[in-house]
Order: C-alpha cells, then structure tokens, then sequence
C-alpha cells in the first residue's frame, strides 16, 4: 500500500465535501417568491401594506443600508413528511427570516439555513424574509444578489456522520497532536473513506484523555458592536436576528450556553420584538441565555468620566435584576481599547468581582505574561481576570482554536483550566450548530482539551476554587495599540464632555430644587451612555455612526439645559470653591465668588490687568503671570510671579504637525513612526487685541483656517487658549507642545476618579509603549517646589518626552470614515503653572474650573453650599437625585492618593447618612459631628453617601 499524507489529507478534505453535500441531499425549488421596493427599517406590521412582485435568482438588490422584504409559497412533498424541512438561503447579505408575524432566525453567510417545520406535514408553507442590504460587516465588496432560496430535507444521520469525520479530520491535521495519534487517526479515516463504515470513527471517539488534560469552559458568544460599521438602527436588527438564532440552537442542543452582554441590546429586544422577548426570559430562566457584563454597553473604559463609567453598571445591573432577575457578577469587555486603574474599584463597588477582556493580547511591545491573574486597583481593590488564550473572542471552535488555546496558555504553573468563547461576532451572529457538534465531540477525546460547554460564572467559580494563586496585576491596564482613539472624531469627544458636564449640573440642580426630572435624567443619561461604547467615543466607526452619534449627544446637551434652565442667577455647580471673571447672559463682565455647589454672588475685582505692545512682542500680565506672547502666537515665555519661576525652557503652544499614517486600523492608532516626522504648523500671520478690559485681556492670532484667542482674566492662575479651526488635512496629527522648565521622571494625567503616573523617558519597552497616553482634563509635570499642568476642556490624547509636555489636538484618518475631523472644530486648553507639587498646587480643582461653566438660572435658594467637604484630599463629584426613593446620593473620591477622616456638611436637612454602594444599596450607617457627616477615607477611595 503506498502511504501519502498530503495526498492522504486532500482525499479526507474532499471526502468531508461529500459529507457535508449530503446533509441537505433532497431539496425542491420554492413555488412562488415575491419581493417589495426597496424601504428603510420598517415593522412587520409595516411591510404587510407594501407592493410586491416576483423576484428572480441572480437578481441583484440594494442600495446599501436598504431593505427588501420577501413573500415566499413552497410545497413539502409526501415523501418528506415527518422529516426537518428547512429554507437554504443566500443573498450574500444579512436577512431576518419571519414565521407567523414573528422573528425566526437570522439568515447569513454563516447561518445559511433555518428550519421552517420540525417535523414536517406535506402540503403548502409559507414564510417572510426581511433582507437588509449590508453585510455582517456593513458595506462589502461583493453585491446582494439573491443567489440560493429553497426547501432543504434536513439529513440527521448526514449530518451526524460529518460532524463524527469532520472533527477527526482536523484533529489528525493539528498542530501539535502527537504523530502516532494523528498516524492511527489518518489510516481509519482513510478505511472509512473505502468502506464507509461508521465502526471505524466509533473507535475513534473511544479514545480518551488521561487524567492531567486540559479543562476548557466554552461559552457561546456574539459580540455585537453596538455599533461600527453600521448605524445604530441596523444593530437593533442584528440583535433580533442574533438572539433569535441562539435560542433557536437551544432547542436543538439543550446544553448550548450563549452569554449576551450590554443590556441596551436586552432593551431593544423588549421594545422591538415582543414574543422573542418573552421567549428570551424563558431562556434566562432555564439557565441556557447567560447576561454577562452588568453594563449598559461595552463602554470605552479611558475616556468617559468616572460618573459615566459607574452608570454604566448601575443602569445595566438595574436593568438585569429588575427584567431578568439576574445580577452579574463578571465585567465582560474583551474588545475595549485599555482599562482605567480605577476600574476594579468602580466593579467591586457595583457588585462585580470578576473581569474577562481579551483585546490586551494584541499588545504591540509587551504581551500579558499570563491569561488568570487578579488584577488589582490603585485603591486594592481586586477582581479576578482572565483572557482567554485562544486570542479571540469570536473563536469558530474548530479543532485548531481548541488546540492552540492549550498550546497558548501562559498560566498552567497555576491553573488548569482557560475559556473558550465561541460564535461569529463583532457584527453579531454568534455560535452554528457545526461549532456545538464539534464541542459535544470535544468533551473527552484524546489529543483535545477535556471541554465542557457552561457558562461564565461557572468558570470563574472553578478558577477560583483552584488551588494555585493567580499573579497579581497593579494599575492600568494600558492597552498598547490604538492610541489615536484618544484623538479620532474631536466633535463626538467634544460632545461628550459637554454632556457628562451637563448631566451632571442638571442633576445637582434637581436636588438643589427639590423637584423631580428623575426619569427624563435617566432618558437622557442612557443615550449619552450608548454613545460611549467602545467604537463610537473613540471614534473609530463610520461616517453615519458619527454623524448620529453627534445629533444624540448635543440632543444631551440640550435636554439637559432645558432641565437646568436659564435665568440671571450665577450658580456654582461643582464641589470646589470658585473666584473667577464670568460672562453674564447679558454679555457682560463680572468677578463672580461661590462656595462649593452654591449660589454665586457678583464681587469687586481685586486684580489689575497689564497689556502691553512692543515692537515684537505682546505682554499680558496679571497678578499672578506674566506672559510674553511673539507676534507669530508663539508663548516665549510665562513667569509666574509667586516663585519667580520661568515656567517654558523654550517657546511654548508650539503647534505642531505629524505624518499620521499607521500602518493599519488608521482610525485606531498612532504609529511610533510619527515621531520622526514632526515639524512646525504654519505661523499666525496676524494678531488683534480682541479684548482689553479690566477683567480680560484677550489676544486673537489668525491664519486661514485657524484663529487663537490667548486669554487672561483678572485673578486667573492659568493662562488659556481658545482655537477655532477650519480642518482640511488629510493624515496629519495635530499636537501642541509645552517645552516646560521641570524635570521630572514621570507625569501626572487625571483619569476616571483618579490620576495615572507615567514616564516621561524612553528606558525600557514598557516606558516606550507609552508613547501616547489617555488623560481627562489635565496633564502635569512638577519637580520638588515647582510644577506646570496643561488642562483640557476636550481632549484626551497626551504625550510628555523629558520636559517636553504635548497634547493631540487633531487628527485625520480615512478610514472607515473618509471624512473624519474634517470641517469646524473649538477647543480650549490652558497652561497652568503653580508652587510645589500638583496636589497642594491644587491642579484638579482648577481643571474642574475650566471645564465646567457657571449656569444662570432662575432664582434658587441656598446661598450656602448645598454639599462641602473639609479635605482637599476628597472631591465632591457628583450630587444626585436616588433612583428609588428621595434620598439625596452624593459621590466622593481620594484624588490624591491619601488617607483621613473627612466632614461632609449638607446645606439641606436630612435625618441618617449611611455608606452605600454603586447600586444606591444602603451600607453602614455614618457617624454624625455637629451636623456634619464623618466620613473616614483611604488613598484613592470611591465613596458614595446616601442620605434621607
């Protein structure tokens, strides 16, 4: 006999093709099928009343985004008659298909069938197919075409025998299968392909593993995008089409687990597909539809606020326990883009002490060292993580994933056992029946991991249960790839800055009033939250996502102004005490002074301006700075007057312009290559004195395309910029650099509740990693005695080499929206020197100024702080209505990395004072001196107080 395994191989390939052909041998042709015009999203209800025609194979549909729906008549024949029928569907794009006026199941390249009679009855059937033209993936090359619609007599015994020769065969094929295994495996397969005798792959399965194999937890999955490459409309229809296909999969294999997490999606399945809503509550029940995550999306986790970021959980555990009886106890984000060091706190504090990502594996300079590991947050806090090691959460569980998730695994020092996580996703889709049939023969045969096909919570309780500890990862997770998301689609990060601000005010106000706009807020608060998902605020989806994403957001911004109001009266909405020059809506000028949350009141002015003009040079000058502007807007130098400090130790608000072409995902990153390509942006080539009064001076430099504002107010400790751009480049970074005079190992960035330090040198791989870094409103260098921060009103990407202190202000990638940050932009940033350390400088409470404007408003009383505290170590952040009572919620956090006992004093009666956590669920009660709420604290604390 000569032996070839090549040879051997290709005639087990083409084998498995006759195989898999005979599953749907009998098929019969539709009777009649009719299509309609071309419509947008519609209902059901709708697409009744529509005009139809018939349809033709080869016929060719679109445009993109368009939907079609069909009308289709067929006959079973008698000799099908108790046998699975099924429709066999191509139209190269995503469809949904309807029986009996409700959603079935999602039709598309990977889920081509679906059974329309279980156990068929001869006669007619009939069915509706809603086609929508998009891919999985959104647009795509290849055009809709109505290639294959017809009855299928599904072939169980078929279906069974390929699924028995088709995991062998690639088990036989694996990398890293013992030779004399995949030897004995090749020559049966090679006897079953003469004789066709099932014995023979019988035999096979016998094989089993020994006791010291590999445990694999293999859970369903679709990661649904909530939107991408595809608007936000089309992904309700994905969820339908998705979900009602997994539940279908549970009837037909009992032991399918399917985790779903974000529970907008949950939301829209309730909304739009009522009986599919009902039957996924069954589901939940019986344990087979997992919810995972606890989050009302999968948020960005380094840009939204950290109010934002614990909304998230609070909305979405609300929403699980209150729809699904169901509280979760793991954060599921395997596609994020990094993870803020504050983040295990925010998921203890909501009840979450578990954490699955995957996205850090494709680290460019330092991949993670293990896949189990606890990870710990700058305050302790600590959740158990896990990366599953087969590098993708949309694994197609064939033979070569289960393999290479053993050969991978970096932590079998101390644990056995890893998770699979199965089924199509990023557009949705999820698990096929090919992948559970490959699972069920995966359970125990030699060459495989054992493989238990469970659920999320099930793992984590093994991992946990396991002898061996897990290392322990301190801080950030810095996901070292996609850095230009800090920076992509400057409108929608603009935006959503506004609108955290804006809720935020609206909230205290509400409280401050004592009236109730609670379920108007939580309207408002769920659409902003939707926009922070992970490929809309960072800005790496398409043209359309932004363009919705930016109507949502200033929709935000206007709800929540209606609610805050106007008026003539100045308030203070923030938790630091405020002296500042403001605009009154009357357009004048005034020093107006409030406590923290507080009515403000008008004061004299205590400073006096200087502008000066010589012949190459402007000099603005107040009682704090002096600031030496060149004619061009170059910031030559910014004294500051208390330590006599020259803060620049070359010219400052140098703009600058960089070669932005990464080498792949243009929207997502920013190459190091950049680096080598900096060079000056074109110089102002005009200025004017636009303001000089004594309460503001202010410079306007121009060019085409850009005009700069340099401000400085009676008083002010900073010194502020204010751009109004005209962005017509293509692939070109923005960034405006500070040579500051300070020296200094590392810097300091405000992160969500917190700060991150990073390094300012180059020494190692993970020191060059971070080249470019996410911050929220200020970014600080200081040595012992002197220090200097750039704050922010919107901008997150940072970078800082040496002294050398940079803020991206502007992209402009291609790709997927050809029209990214092109048009009008505004942004603000300030250069803030100061004494000492930025924590005693008290750098935070000045980025809290600069973003957050004063509101006028109608006449409200107190005068006094509604809420203060007496520690500058603890930031008062948020002041909130509760969601289910009229207790008053108040959110504190530690900034600056210290420990005390603190006062809370309330400007409004209350009776008890009690800890609680991010659900609002009460905790101890609190201790009361004088009226004021004792509050002990440790360094980088969340702490929410709930008060009645």
């Amino acid at each position: 006999m000569i032996r070839h395994p090549e040879y051997t191989r290709a005639r087990l390939a083409q084998a498995a093709e006759r195989l898999r052909a005979a599953v749907w041998a009998e098929t019969r042709p539709l009777d009649e099928l009719l299509v309609s015009e071309a419509v947008d999203r519609i209902s059901y209800e709708q697409a009744q009343a529509l005009a139809y025609r018939p349809a033709e194979l080869g016929e060719h549909f679109g445009p993109l985004w368009a939907t079609f729906w069909f009308r289709a008549a067929a006959t079973v024949p008698e000799e099908w008659a108790g046998r699975r029928v099924d429709l066999l569907w191509d139209s190269q794009s995503e469809a949904t298909l309807w029986l009996g006026g409700a959603a079935a199941q999602g039709l598309n390249r990977h889920h081509p069938d679906a059974f329309l009679q279980r156990q068929a009855s001869p006669g007619p059937v009939s069915f509706e197919v809603e086609l929508a033209c998009n891919g999985m993936f959104g647009r795509q090359d290849a055009a809709f075409e109505l290639r294959r619609a017809e009855l299928g007599a599904f072939d169980p015994e078929a279906w069974r025998r390929w699924g028995d020769f088709e995991t062998l065969r690639a088990l036989e094929a694996g990398e890293g299968v013992d030779p004399s295994l995949a030897g004995t495996i090749r020559e049966r397969l090679e006897q079953f392909c003469d004789s066709g005798d099932e014995a023979l792959l019988g035999a096979l399965y016998e094989n089993v593993n020994g006791s010291h194999a590999h445990e694999l937890a293999a859970i369903g999955h679709a990661h649904l995008d909530t939107a991408w490459l595809w608007p936000l409309a089309e992904s309700r229809r994905k969820a339908v089409r998705s979900f009602s296909t997994q539940m279908r999969l549970m009837d037909d294999y009992p032991e399918h687990r399917f985790a779903c997490s974000q529970a907008v999606h949950y939301d829209w399945i309730r909304a739009d597909a009522p009986a599919l809503w009902e039957r996924l509550r069954e589901k939940v029940a019986a344990g087979q539809f997992v919810p995972v995550g606890g989050s009302w999306v999968e948020p960005d986790c380094n840009l939204p606020s950290g109010e934002a970021l614990l909304r998230h959980f609070l909305h979405g555990q609300r929403f699980f326990e209150q729809e699904l009886g169901v509280r979760c106890r793991e954060f599921w984000s395997p596609d994020a883009f990094g993870y803020c060091g504050q983040l295990p706190q925010i998921l203890r504090h909501v009840g979450i002490s578990r954490f699955l990502t995957q996205k850090l594996s494709w680290n460019r300079f330092n991949r993670p060292d293990q896949h189990t590991f606890v990870w710990e947050g700058d305050d302790g806090s600590r959740v158990l993580g896990h990366f599953p090691p087969a590098d993708t959460y949309s694994s197609d569980a064939t033979v070569p994933d289960l393999l290479r998730t053993v050969r991978e695994y970096r932590s079998h020092d101390h644990s056995g056992t890893s998770l699979l996580v199965f089924g199509y996703g990023d557009g949705g889709g999820g698990p096929t029946a090919a992948m559970l049939e490959t699972l069920r023969r995966a359970r125990d045969l030699q060459g495989l991991p054992r493989t238990t096909v469970t659920t999320s919570e099930a793992f984590f309780d093994h991992l946990e249960a396991e002898p061996g500890e897990p290392p322990v990862v301190v801080g950030e997770l810095y996901f070292e790839y996609h850095r230009g998301v800090y920076t992509t689609q400057a409108r929608t990060k603009r935006l959503n800055r506004r609108a955290e601000q804006a809720l935020h005010d609206a909230e205290f106000l509400s409280v401050l009033r004592r009236d109730d706009s609670r379920a108007e807020l939580d309207r408002l608060w769920k659409l902003l939250l939707v926009n922070q998902f992970h490929d809309i605020l960072p800005g790496s989806s398409i043209r359309l996502v932004h363009e919705e994403s930016e109507r949502d957001l200033a929709a935000v911004v206007a709800g929540a102004e209606t609610l805050i109001g106007a008026g003539e009266t100045p308030v203070n909405t923030i938790g630091v005490h405020r002296r500042e020059v403001v605009a009154a809506p009357d357009d004048g000028l005034h020093v107006v002074e409030a406590p923290p949350y507080a009515v403000g009141t008008i004061v004299a002015a205590d400073d006096e301006l200087v502008l000066n003009q010589h012949k190459d040079a402007l000099v603005l000058e107040n009682a704090h700075l002096r600031a030496t502007l060149s004619l061009d807007g170059r910031l030559s130098s910014l004294v500051h007057k208390e330590t006599g400090r020259e803060t620049l130790a070359a010219s400052g608000n140098r703009l600058e312009l960089y070669e932005d072409r990464p080498v792949q995902f243009d929207a997502w990153d920013i190459d190091p290559a950049h680096l080598r390509t900096r060079r000056d942006a074109p110089p102002f080539e005009s200025y004017e004195v636009a303001t000089d009064s004594p309460l503001r001076t202010e410079v306007a430099f121009e060019r085409p395309g850009y005009r700069q504002v340099v401000r400085l107010d009676a008083g002010s400790r900073r010194l502020e910029f204010h751009a109004t751009v005209d962005w017509r480049e293509r692939h070109t970074l923005l960034k405006v650099c500070f040579p500051l005079a300070v020296r200094s190992g590392t810097a300091t960035y405000e992160m969500p509740f917190g700060y991150a330090e990073r390094p300012t040198h180059y020494s190692t791989s993970f020191d060059r990693a971070r080249y470019e870094v996410p911050g929220h409103r200020f970014a600080d260098l200081s040595e012992h005695g002197f220090g200097a921060a750039v704050l922010t009103d919107s901008k997150y990407g940072y970078s800082c080499y040496g002294g050398e202190l940079r803020v991206s202000l502007l992209r402009s990638p291609t790709s997927p929206d050809p029209e990214a940050d092109q048009g009008a932009h505004e942004f603000a940033y300030a250069l803030l020197p100061h004494a000492g350390g930025w924590r005693e400088a008290g750098v935070l409470a000045e980025a809290h100024r600069f973003n957050s404007r004063w509101r006028w408003v109608a006449s409200v009383e107190p005068t006094q702080s509604l809420a203060s505290v007496d520690d500058a170590n603890l930031v008062l952040d948020t002041i909130k209505p509760a969601e289910d009572s009229d207790a008053v919620v108040l959110r504190l956090y530690e900034a600056h990395g210290g420990r005390g006992t603190a006062r809370l004093r309330l400007g409004f009666p209350f009776e008890e004072a009690r800890r609680a956590n991010g659900l609002e669920e009460d905790g101890e009660t609190l201790e009361l001196d004088d009226g004021a709420i004792v509050l002990p604290y440790r360094p980088h604390e969340l702490l929410t107080v709930k008060v009645a």
